[in-house]
């Protein structure tokens, strides 16, 4: 989508997207792939250079996706030299529960947003020898521990609360999230907008 934007050199034509990147909001929706991970990046990186010290916004509302990806994600999200402030604007399910869990500048959870944390799952059948098989569930449980490791990293829990939390697919309101330690606070709409 195309929005005119007024300068002094006329009106202008730009990407809904370039212009709330120009306002420091960058956006983790839909599926998580390596694509989508690269992308956020390079957004990133970009805010860094303009701005240090002015906060990004970054806005979640994903079912989750490749854990490989969004351990890139976390792992800019952690090294950012510019502030991110996290705000779940729909849902943050699995990996992107993850990455909104992981702000260290404020996890905002708008009133009817929700978050759901699991184990990690297989994302294609599984197929091959008892061997290959093997491999495939020992790299599964060391996913396991790496993602429970980096929840209770972030909510203050113990690795084993978190391991009884993710045996199964737990959705939690905004209020239960904030209670669980995986947002800070509720906020409106309005505090996206700056107000």
């Amino acid at each position: 989508m195309n929005i005119q934007v007024k300068s002094s050199n006329g009106i202008t034509q730009v990407s809904l997207d370039a212009k709330l990147l120009t306002e420091r909001k960058v956006f983790i929706e839909g599926e998580i792939t390596s694509e989508t991970a690269n992308e956020f990046m390079k957004q990133i990186m970009l805010l860094n250079t303009e701005d240090i010290a002015k906060p990004i916004d970054v806005l979640v509302n994903s079912c989750g996706g490749e854990i490989n990806a969004g351990l890139l994600m976390y792992d800019v999200i952690q090294a950012s030299k510019a502030p991110i402030r996290m705000f779940c604007t729909g849902r943050a399910y699995s990996m992107a529960a993850v990455l909104f869990a992981g702000g260290n500048h404020g996890r905002y959870m708008l009133p009817h947003s929700e978050l759901m944390i699991h184990e990690p799952l297989l994302g294609n059948k599984v197929g091959g020898n008892a061997s290959s098989i093997k491999s495939i569930s020992e790299k599964l449980m060391a996913e396991r521990k790496r993602m429970n490791k980096i929840l209770a990293q972030h909510t203050g829990k113990t690795v084993s609360e978190i391991s009884r939390a993710t045996e199964y697919d737990h959705y939690f309101s905004a209020e239960e999230s904030v209670k669980f330690g995986l947002a800070d606070k509720i906020v409106s709409f309005t505090a996206l907008m700056g107000g």
